[in-house]
């Protein structure tokens, strides 16, 4: 995901050629599918790894997916966002609940390799676990495998080690392209047994690059996209392929570069992040207002959004969100943000669309780009915990809607309509005659307005300020024909023997539904809050949303006529609503927080999910059903009008468990290496004269650079040997690059000379991915510290501790992710001594938590946080702390949970400290590097510790290093668990190798 705001762009329609894949013949065959009537009908069952082979074509309109139409609902997930390979399931079970068909993963290179020719796809990392688990839930899959993903991660995805490779990135470079290659061949190797081509998974898609738009500066961009392309289809991916464009550009368009004579197997994607405080743009036919670019590029392809904005990322200092944090992007970006932007794409003819994030996660370790903090939460619909959030229920709405409601995968633009104070889109889809309006205000006060519909109908509608209305005329309800209903439908289904439709809104409005019924028919009032009228052919229903949960209305003619059941429901009350589909038959689930999985087993349904608040459960399914159990217990139901199954006693809220105070703390202070007789012989000797770096290499110094030696994440320490006196010495200056928030402590003979941070990012830096700066440090106080003697040394010892954060994403396609991190020159003023270096960074790799979880602290490489390691000679202390000096220190406890059994029970660690205290610290859960905490810049406080890291029923080791500047006091401060959430349910949770030694 790139960092400058995008704006996203609708579907052109024109006449087009689809073609579809799989089948015989495999990659590179020709095509098989030219385009023709595709009928309207359901849309594809839940995809699973059923072992047959599945056609995935498409026209102007959708994708086609054996023969049916199919919108992509997708919602972003990062695996190596959530190291806990049991979460997957649990967050892909809830998208799946909550409407998601789709999920779109990133699979980052740097995550896998630790070193050139090295792949772990392992425990954490293990790709073919993940694609499983996917396709056991029921979800396509969108792969993003890069080379390049960008994603707010180090170097945009790219392995540290190739920050010291010679050649050009994201080019033809044949270096680069060598290793591209090797990755690529570890990735599809796992990627091509999931096709669902050829029946082995779910995955659907697979994008190649991404937000390259190096051709505009490099014309060899074309051959490098070929290239990528003629090495997927010869590493046997067989699905469509596509790129996402960096804004609505049209670059990467259908024969914009050699495929190798392939056609018909490229789609054209773009990507958009508009901001709340503006109208959501149109781009492509659909828009009214004639804006050009996005869709319009690629007329013969459906309209494609690999990313829309699902929230926004929030970079250090918090200075996207005025300090608020991820609460604040959830606020700004809510479900009327949702409703607003994401109408007007499917007004635009939008069929694949992905919002990222739907769920942010964790960006641990030294994962992420310098721009941000540890927390990407992103204000997603899913929150970092795994709480489903209220901006959950637009999603869950479309999602059904668009899977369950087969007239929206085609819909064209049809005769313009006005409505005062709205501004209004009409859509129908040809074949069924079903009409669309989407009446969005973009106004601050709500209007009241009256729409008049394709067949005459006024109909009176309100619209709050900042939020949009979708309603529908013509649709088929089952056996039964909408005239039109203020409310928005969200599903039509048949459960049993009877019809089900669902319409949602606001809490507190009147749903007002008109049905055609040449008849009069039998209506019944399930719920007393609704009330009906007939009038000459027509059926006008009334009823409040929200006032008493659902409400339902049974309408029938006779025994013999298939009955009709009309719900309808506020946000909160739709997202209970559960449709499943079993072998015997579609079963609706109204009560639970979420519906997991159910299963007809005779006359009796079995239900899995999680219960949060008190809660009821009724269910609607095939006839013949009499019990129902839920979580594996029986529910005692009764049988109600509408021919469900209900609870006769509500099930109890999740119980809140108790959480241990952390005490027993001990303390032990590190940084020896700055001492003037550590032995640092076992150290890399820092003498490199030449570096490919981008960062030139000052004229007659040694490289200091961190990765020319091997060291790619995190805290690194330099020894400068200066032989002769400093008598003379005036000043030291020691020039650094890092990312945002880098800084660097440095001594001389074990005397400190000082620190020294970059700057808080403002609003105009914020984006800035590399910092440079130079620490000048007088010798003045130093003359009074070393005594004459000691100034008189033949030789003396500089040690600096560089902070570097991490390397820039490369968004430009510039080889930015090469600048230098670390010390990048040295010098002396008043003296010119001869001066070798040794510099030490992190140790081997973690072989199973990787080369992100560790850097080059004393600590770190003692293994003091682990959690085997012996700490039992350690300072015994109590927090606060109130420490002083510059340096490291770290602090260590333990602590037991006894979370019960069944019970999903999120926990995060809160700091808490008075903010002009300048201190952060690393902090590590069973030897796992979770984040980083910046005291003074934040706005991080609350760091998620994800079970299966976290023991919930057992011992937990917690180490914090410290890293003081010396400016100030420094902590650490409060320091406590908070529960962010619980439920009953949930996953079986295996817990996360974590050695301890």
């Amino acid at each position: 995901m790139a960092l400058s705001r995008r704006t996203f762009s609708a579907l052109a329609g024109s006449a087009a050629l689809g073609f579809a894949l799989g089948g015989s013949g495999g990659p590179g065959a020709p095509a098989a599918y030219a385009a023709r009537s595709v009928p309207t009908g359901p849309a594809p069952a839940a995809p699973r790894a059923d072992g047959r082979r599945h056609t995935i074509g498409y026209d102007h309109h959708s994708l086609v997916v054996d023969g049916r139409r199919l919108v992509v609902w997708s919602g972003e997930l990062h695996p190596f966002r959530l190291p806990s390979p049991s979460l997957w399931r649990d967050v892909l079970e809830k998208m799946r609940g909550h409407g998601y068909n789709t999920v779109s993963i990133y699979v980052a290179w740097n995550y896998h390799s630790p070193a050139p020719g090295e792949y772990d796809f392992t425990g954490v990392r293990d790709l073919d676990l993940f694609l499983r688990t996917a396709a056991e839930t029921g979800l396509y899959v969108i792969l993003r495998p890069g080379p390049y993903i960008n994603a707010e991660v180090d170097a945009g995805g790219f392995p540290g080690w190739l920050t010291a490779t010679e050649g050009a990135a994201r080019g033809t470079d044949p270096t680069y392209l060598g290793h591209v290659d090797q990755w690529l061949t570890a990735v599809n190797r796992i990627v091509r047994r999931h096709q669902h081509t050829d029946g082995g998974g779910t995955v659907l898609l697979y994008q190649i690059e991404n937000e390259y738009d190096g051709h505009v500066t490099d014309p060899s961009g074309p051959a490098y996209m070929s290239h990528l392309y003629k090495k997927v289809r010869a590493d046997g991916i067989d699905v469509p392929l596509f790129h996402n464009d960096k804004g609505r550009n049209g670059y990467w368009i259908p024969g914009s570069f050699d495929t190798g004579g392939e056609r018909g197997k490229w789609l054209y994607g773009f990507d958009g992040y508009p901001s709340p405080s503006q109208p959501p743009p149109d781009w492509g036919d659909f828009g009214i207002g004639g804006l050009k670019g996005g869709a319009t590029a690629s007329p013969r392809t459906p309209g494609f959004v690999p990313e829309y904005g699902g929230g926004w990322f929030d970079p250090w200092g918090g200075v996207e969100f005025g300090g608020k944090g991820y609460a604040e992007s959830r606020r700004t970006r809510d479900a009327a943000y949702e409703r607003r932007f994401y109408l007007t794409n499917l007004a635009n003819g939008l069929t694949l669309h992905n919002v990222y994030m739907t769920f942010g996660g964790t960006t641990w370790g030294w994962l992420p780009a310098p721009v941000v903090y540890t927390s990407y939460d992103y204000g997603a619909a899913i929150d970092e915990a795994r709480n489903v959030t209220t901006k959950i229920a637009p999603m869950h709405q479309l999602g059904h809607l668009l899977q369950r409601v087969p007239d929206f995968a085609k819909l064209d633009r049809a005769a313009d309509v006005h409505v005062a104070g709205l501004k209004t889109y009409h859509l129908t889809n040809p074949d069924t005659q079903a009409h669309v309006y989407v009446l969005r205000n973009d106004g601050a006060d709500e209007v009241t307005s009256t729409l008049r519909t394709a067949d005459g109908d006024d109909v009176e509608l309100t619209v709050a300020g900042h939020d949009a209305r979708l309603v529908t005329t013509g649709l088929s309800l089952g056996r039964r024909k909408l005239r039109y209903c203020t409310a928005q439908p969200m599903f039509v289904l048949t459960a049993g023997r009877q019809d089900i439709a669902l319409f949602t809104g606001r809490y507190g409005e009147m749903a007002h539904l008109v049905l055609e019924c040449p008849a009069e028919p039998l209506v019944q009032r399930v719920d007393p809050e609704a009330a009906w009228v007939y009038d000459q052919g027509v059926l006008h229903v009334t009823a409040p949303l929200g006032k008493g949960g659902l409400t339902r209305v049974l309408v029938q003619r006779g025994e013999s006529d298939t009955p009709l059941l009309l719900l309808f429901a506020d946000d909160a009350t739709s997202v209970r609503l559960f449709p499943y589909d079993t072998p015997s038959g579609t079963l609706l689930v109204y009560g639970p927080a979420l519906l997991r999985h159910a299963k007809l087993d005779g006359s009796a349904v079995h239900l899995t999910g999680d219960i949060v608040g008190a809660s009821g459960v009724e269910v609607w399914g095939p006839r013949g059903i009499t019990s129902v159990t839920w979580n594996g217990q029986p529910v005692r139901t009764r049988v109600t009008v509408s021919e469900s199954l209900v609870a006769l006693a509500r099930m109890p809220a999740a119980p809140r468990p108790a959480l241990p105070e952390l005490t027993g703390w001990r303390r032990k202070t590190e940084n020896p290496e700055a001492a003037a007789g550590f032995d640092d012989s076992a150290w890399q000797t820092a003498d490199k004269k030449t570096s490919f770096s981008t960062t030139a290499v000052p004229a007659g110094r040694p490289v200091l650079f961190a990765d020319d030696y091997g060291f790619h994440y995190g805290d690194v320490w330099y020894r400068a040997r200066i032989e002769g006196g400093i008598e003379d010495l005036e000043s030291v200056s020691l020039a650094y690059s890092t990312g945002t928030q880098g800084m660097l402590m440095a001594w001389l003979d074990g005397v400190p000379l000082g620190s020294h941070r970059m700057p808080v990012p403002d609003a105009k830096t914020v984006r800035k991915g590399s910092w440079t700066a130079t620490a000048e440090f007088s010798a003045d106080g130093l003359r009074k510290k070393l005594r004459k003697k000691q100034r008189r040394k033949p030789e003396h010892v500089l040690s600096v501790l560089v902070r570097r954060m991490q390397h820039d994403m490369d968004g430009g396609s510039l080889d930015t992710h090469k600048a230098a991190r670390g010390l990048t020159d040295v010098s002396f003023k008043g003296v010119s001594p001869k001066v070798s270096w040794r510099i030490q960074g992190a140790a081997a790799p973690d072989p199973v938590r990787g080369p992100q979880n560790n850097g080059g602290l004393y600590g770190e490489r003692e293994g003091w946080h682990l959690p085997g390691f012996a700490d039992g000679g350690w300072e015994p202390v109590t927090l606060p702390r109130s420490d002083e000096g510059m340096g490291v220190t770290w602090y260590r406890t333990g602590f037991r949970l006894s979370v019960p059994g069944g019970v999903d029970a999120s926990v995060g660690l809160v700091l808490e400290d008075d903010p002009a205290r300048a201190y952060r610290v690393q902090i590590f859960l069973n030897g796992w590097n979770l984040g980083q905490y910046v005291n003074d810049v934040g706005p991080q406080h609350t760091f998620v510790l994800p079970n299966g890291i976290l023991r919930t029923r057992g011992a937990n080791t917690l180490a914090l290093a410290v890293l003081a500047d010396g400016t100030s006091e420094a902590g650490p401060g409060v320091v406590r668990l908070e529960l962010l959430g619980s439920a009953v349910g949930g996953v079986p949770v295996t817990s996360v190798d974590s050695p301890g030694r």
